[in-house]
Formats: C-alpha cells, structure tokens, sequence
C-alpha cells in the first residue's frame, strides 16, 4: 500500500492511493498513521478494504509527514561508499549512529526554514525505514520481521552546526523542518529490490545526487540489526540511511543552499519531494 497523511499542519488525515492513484481518505478504518496504529495487524486489516469506494481527497491538498509523532528519528551516516570518498572520509567500518529531533519532521513538500544564523545548509536524499514491530537484539534474518515499509527522506543538514560547533551531530540535524518525510509510507511487499533503488536530488533544476542503494555499505536489514542492539526500536520508529555522493559539502568548491532556492528529490517507487527553502 502506499499511505500518507494529508490536510493542514496538525490536522492531517490518513490516506491511501488507490489503484488509479487517487487519494483516498482511510480515517474511518484508522485514526492516523502513528505509533499506535503502525503494525503489520493493522495494515493487513487496510489492505482488505475496497479503497475506489472511500472519499476522494483532491490532489491539492498538503500532505504531511507519513508518520505521525514517531518516537524516534535514527540516522545513519557515511552510508554510502562513493559519498564517504567525496567528504574524504574512510568508509566506516560499523554503522555511525546519530540522532535527528522529532520535532524536525515535516511535510514532503513543506518550506525548508533557513536562519539568519545558517552558512552552510545542505541537502541529503536518503531511504528511510519504518518500523512495524518492536525490535531488540534480533539478528540480520529477522529484520524484515520487523520492517513495516519505507519512505523518501531528506537528511536536510547545517554543516557548520554538525562538525565546526563541536559536540554531536544532532545540533545540524535537528533545526525545525531539516526532516521533510515521504510523501508516502510504501508497506515493504511494494518493493521488489530495497537494495536496488535510485536516488536522486536536483537544486533549482540542476542534478546535483544521483545513487543507488546497491552502493550502500551497510544495508536495510543490518541497519535494523545492528541499532537493535543498541535501543529497543519501536513501532513507527524512523530511520534514515544515509545519502550517496552530490551533497554540496563535497563539491569543490563547496555549495550550500540560500533563500528561494528549489530542492527536488525521488527513489524509485517511493515517490517526490519538492521543497523551497524559506528565510526566517
């Protein structure tokens, strides 16, 4: 299935796209798509509706984050070969772990805020998983038990806040709207090849990443292995993957993003964001 949330900030509701692409409103089988509702039960309930018979939603519509209130928002970094090269870094020989704040989450197509104290904000095109079922110390085979779907995220970073302002990453990760997510939450059973997907981003219509989540140096389902052990992780749980190479930190000379500039991102099946960035 492929689900979101549309309407105005904080009054979302559930959606689905039916067969011919059109939204449909889904809020009289489940309340919203958060951690309460988010497991396999529930979706298997979903998918047996008759989706053409519910209330269209026009196309016009905002939508929202695909994934209402998550517990957490995990990030992992340097995830992809070519990427870590670009930043000059060595490939990391265990996942680098991170954090983004919750309250950085936005629509997929909402402003991206930039502050007047902002000098190096950039751009991330990233897989995001989504968690069905609570995971603790399970191993690679069982991942899949666990993963509910996935979803096209941008890592949206202030480089400067991440390495120059000492600390932990978090600081460049988490302003407000640095976590635009989805449009859609696609369940896993859409998806022939999660380790064989495409990854693009554009800047004011110039590509500038282009990848393919077979380059990723660790994939999806050691990703949820390995943070298993580490922290419970719970139904509707975020997690982000890390981006291939094109992030304007690793362009010689550097580029960053400034007011009234476009950003345009897809993953095969997964769907686009269109985002412009706004001064605050």
């Amino acid at each position: 299935m492929k689900l979101l949330r549309v309407g105005k900030k904080g009054t979302e509701k559930p959606a689905a796209l039916d067969k011919n692409g059109k939204i449909r409103d889904i809020s009289s089988y489940i309340y919203d798509l958060e951690p309460e509702t988010l497991n396999f039960q529930q979706i298997d309930k979903l998918k047996e509706i008759n989706l053409e018979t519910l209330p269209e939603i026009s196309s016009s519509e905002r939508i929202g984050a695909c994934v209402n209130n998550p517990k957490k928002f995990i990030a992992i970094g340097l995830n992809y070969s070519d990427h870590a090269k670009e930043t000059g870094a060595e490939p990391p020989s265990e996942p680098i772990v991170f954090m983004k704040a919750t309250s950085s989450i936005s629509g997929p197509n909402d402003d991206i805020e930039i502050s007047k104290d902002s000098k190096k904000l950039d751009w991330e095109v990233e897989l995001g998983i989504i968690i069905g079922k609570d995971a603790k110390h399970i191993s690679k085979s069982q991942s899949q038990d666990h993963i509910l779907g996935y979803c096209l995220v941008n890592d949206v970073s202030e480089r400067e806040w991440q390495i120059e302002k000492m600390g932990q990453w978090v600081k460049g990760k988490s302003h407000d709207t640095f976590g635009p997510v989805g449009p859609y939450l696609i369940t896993k059973d859409e998806i022939k090849d999660i380790n064989n997907l495409n990854l693009s981003l554009d800047v004011n219509g110039k590509r500038m990443q282009t990848g393919n989540t077979n380059t990723m140096i660790f994939n999806v389902d050691m990703i949820v292995s390995y943070l298993s052990n580490f922290m419970t992780l719970q139904v509707g749980d975020i997690i982000t993957t890390g981006t291939p190479p094109g992030v304007g930190m690793g362009m010689k000379p550097q580029q960053f993003l400034k007011a009234g500039d476009e950003i345009e991102l897809t993953i095969d099946n997964l769907g686009k964001q269109r985002s412009k960035v706004v001064p605050i």
